[in-house]
Order: structure tokens, then sequence, then C-alpha cells
């Protein structure tokens, strides 16, 4: 059996301990396998067992779960699969959003902004009555390869390769392996979705990168002012380019701003921190969420590490602030984890007036871990070299939940809109423009003048449809502030 103490070295955080040795936390004994064959899921087991929201709730996951080494042994070969073992063993009931891959790099290239694919990207709606699906077009990433094919926001589909989408192959069909698949166009017309004969192949590209912000413009509504930000991700890598966009939102003159998350899976902690940042203010002794562990880990971190407070620096550049009393998000069930961070962390300062749908309901922080077990398993690019070459496996699980300065969390069957306006699926409408059906119900709130159309109309599509399916998330809500990394086994 073996200890782990995670020792906080050459941080400016300040952490409290419960063991005799200073600045550490202490996991206690954990079995030690004698076997060479479960390299992979006894990593799982270990860092599962040491950082996981729920470990405490999961019997395979108990402290005390293995009376010797070779029963731990024989649990873990019991288990062929790593990914089998990971989703049906270690993770919790109520768990929507862990996620494993195989390879690490495929994880830290999504969580960067960085992945293969085609640039499309798309809703899917279950028929009425029926295991048969469609797809219809959010929005086209620029510089994509759907970018340069007949096909844009609105279009709907119904097959992949000739094959009719299901709720039992969509994820295969349209997730899988195969890096360019033709789909197989359709139309509305009353009720009715109908088989077009026009078809369009994609073609998924290595590396492909989006760029977070989508759309910015500044409208002029009666006199006043309107930023408009489509936000599509919380990458850190774009952070100063977010506080570009709210600088010339202040030369703009900007005194009212409808930030666009809808299609937002979420992202980077900090992102959101600094996001809510520029649009409330920078005022650092505010709280904008507070983190929650599990026991293990809760009780051995300072109240400084575990607060967020509102910045005024980017880390590189000075935050760039509306400092606003409101602010109009127009989020719906695609709009998760960071995007719902902003919404409650804003919540006990500013009116935050939500149009659209309920949203995801993803309350909860994760971390990546890989084979590296002097760092506690959490990711660093700086020890690259010290990852098991023979275990690439990487895991994104769900390590935590925030609370915003009212402690404020429960949010996880979504936070309703004030003003309900789902998509129309018959009349999407162009991003960006004044006459798209949630931005221009917004800039009404905004104007106080009458409606130029009828806002409460509900999806048309509900006549013919009966659920919106979950697509695999692009992401997970993210912690990117150092963590105590430093391992000694004793």
């Amino acid at each position: 059996m073996k200890k782990f103490f995670l020792l906080f070295l050459g941080f400016s955080f300040v952490f409290t301990s419960c063991s005799k040795d200073d600045n550490s936390i202490k996991n206690g004994e954990t079995p030690d396998p004698n076997a060479d064959d479960v390299t992979v899921q006894n990593f799982m087991w270990q860092a599962m067992n040491l950082w996981y929201f729920w470990q405490a709730d999961v019997n395979d996951l108990a402290d005390d779960r293995f009376a010797t080494d070779a029963a731990y042994t024989e649990f873990l070969q019991t288990y062929d699969d790593p990914e089998s073992f990971y989703r049906d063993i270690l993770l919790y009931s109520e768990d929507r959003f862990s996620e494993v891959y195989e390879d690490y790099a495929e994880l830290v290239n999504n969580l960067s902004g960085v992945s293969k694919s085609n640039g499309l990207e798309f809703g899917l709606v279950r028929l009425s009555n029926s295991d048969d699906i469609f797809g219809y077009v959010q929005y086209i990433v620029a510089d994509s390869d759907a970018s340069t094919k007949d096909i844009q926001r609105g279009d709907l589909f119904t097959r992949v390769d000739g094959v009719q989408l299901t709720v039992n192959n969509y994820i295969n069909l349209l997730f899988g392996n195969n890096d360019t698949y033709t789909l197989g166009m359709a139309y509305i017309s009353g009720n009715t979705i109908y088989d077009d004969t026009k078809a369009v192949e994609l073609t998924k590209i290595e590396n492909q990168a989006e760029d977070p912000i989508y759309i910015t413009e500044t409208f002029d509504v009666s006199g006043t002012k309107v930023g408009y930000l489509m936000y599509n991700r919380f990458l850190s890598s774009f952070n100063e380019d977010l506080n570009d966009v709210f600088a010339q939102f202040k030369a703009d003159g900007v005194t009212e701003l409808v930030l666009d998350m809808r299609y937002n899976p979420g992202g980077s902690v900090n992102t959101a921190r600094l996001l809510s940042s520029m649009i409330y203010g920078t005022n650092t002794t505010d709280v904008f969420i507070r983190q929650r562990w599990n026991d293990k880990i809760q009780s051995q971190l300072s109240e400084d590490y575990l607060t967020d407070y509102f910045a005024n620096t980017t880390g590189v550049s000075a935050i760039n602030t509306l400092n606003l009393s409101r602010v109009f998000v127009l989020a719906t069930y695609g709009s998760a984890s960071a995007s719902e961070l902003v919404m409650n962390g804003l919540a006990p300062y500013i009116d935050v007036i939500h149009i659209g749908e309920t949203t995801r309901g993803k309350n909860e922080f994760s971390i990546t871990l890989v084979d590296d077990e002097a760092n506690a398993f959490i990711y660093s690019s700086d020890r690259e070299d010290e990852i098991n070459p023979d275990n690439l496996w990487g895991l994104q699980p769900l390590v935590g939940r925030n609370e915003n300065a009212d402690g404020f969390y429960d949010y996880t069957s979504g936070l309703a809109p004030d003003i309900a306006l789902p998509e129309d699926l018959t009349n999407l409408g162009v991003l960006g423009d004044i006459n798209e059906p949630l931005l221009a119900r917004a800039l009404q709130e905004i104007s106080g003048v009458g409606a130029k159309k009828d806002f409460t109309v509900q999806m048309k599509a509900e006549s013919f449809t009966s659920s919106r399916l979950q697509t695999p998330l692009k992401d997970n809500m993210y912690l990117d502030k150092p963590l105590p990394t430093t391992l000694s086994i004793q």
C-alpha cells in the first residue's frame, strides 16, 4: 500500500494542512497493484480516488474498498476495456459530463480550441414517435471545410452516407472515425420534413482551430449604443482578443450589451471570470465564485485558493470593463458550463436578463488528468516527458462545483429564461442581424419599442418533433489556475 502527499511548492497561494507535513494534502493509503497488465486501470482508479468530486459516493472508489493489494489487482484485471472501466465503474450515476480520451493529446488540443473537425456546428432533434432524428445547422466555423461547401445556417439533414440518422447510430455516423461523410439534406413543408436530393460532402481537417469570438457588432438603438458579442467557447488563448473587443465597445460608447452564448458549451473558468469582469467591473474584492471539492481536498485548501474574485487584469493587460448594471444573455440548451457560470456569477451584482431557453445545467468544473503520478496526475505542458509513455489515456473528470457570491449553485436542471423564446427551426434568422429573433427580442427590451413581430411564438418544429438530443460536448468547464501538483510518495 502507498500514501500520497500533495506538496505545495513554488506557488504563491496559501494552503492549509491537516498532516504533520507543512503545506501538504494527505490522501492516505491507497492500494498498489502487483501486476503489469493493469497500468491504465490503475492510473484511472488512483486519479479518480484522489480528485473525483463524487469519490465518497462511488463504492468502488472508497478508500477502504480493498483489503489487500492482491484484491485490488484482481479488481482491475476484471475489466479489459479502460473506457468501459472508467464510464461503467468509476463514475457516479448523476455525472453527465466526465470524459475519457485514449490519447490525452486529443483532449488537450480540444480544450485549446483545436480539433479534427469539418467546421459544421449543428443541433439534433428526435422525430415524434420515432427513433429517427434530423440535424439542423447552427453555424459554420470560419476557414473550415464546411465554409467552402454549399451549406449554411438553417439547413436540415436527415442522412449520413445514405443512412437515416437514428438515436442508435448518430454518434457513430457523425462523431465517429469517418473523416469524410456525405449529408443527405432535407426541407420542411408544413409540419413535415422531407428528404431532399441535395447532398453535401464534408471532410474533417486535422488541427482545425475555432475563433470563439464569432461576431461583434455595435448597434445604435434609439440613440443607445448596444454591443453585441456572439461568443462560442471559453478559450484562454483568446483572452487578449476578448479584451480587445471590450476596448472597442468602450470606444464606441456602448452602454448596453447583448451576450450571445446560445451555442457555447463552456471552457476555461478563468476566462469566464475575465469576461464577467469586462461586463461588470474590476473590483478585486468582489467574489465571483467559490469552489467546492470532495471532502479530502476541500478541507485542505485555503479560502484564498477556493475563492475567485473579479479581475482587473488578464494577466497581460488591464481589463477593459463596461461597468454595466445589466446584461442581456441569449442562452439555450446549447449553453453550458462556463456560459452558465458567467450568468450565475454575475447574478448577485447586476441584472442578467436571460432570453431563450433553459440551459444545459452543468455547474461542475473539471481538470485534466494523465499518468504522471509524480505530479498528482495533473497534466502540465511542461511535464510531457514525465507522462508514462506506455499509457497515454487522459481523463477530464468533474472535480468540483462552483457557487456564486450568494452561495447559489443548484442549477443542474438548467437556468430558466426570463423571456422564453426557443429558436424557430423554420426561421433561425441570420446571426448578428438585428432581425434575428433572439437578438431582435433583446433589442426590443433595450429600446422599449413594441415588437415588430410576435416574439411569443414557440418553436414551430415542436409539432413534428419530441426532443432534442445532447450532442457530445466539445468542452468541459475546466480549472486553469495552478493546482498543488508536486507529489511525494511515502
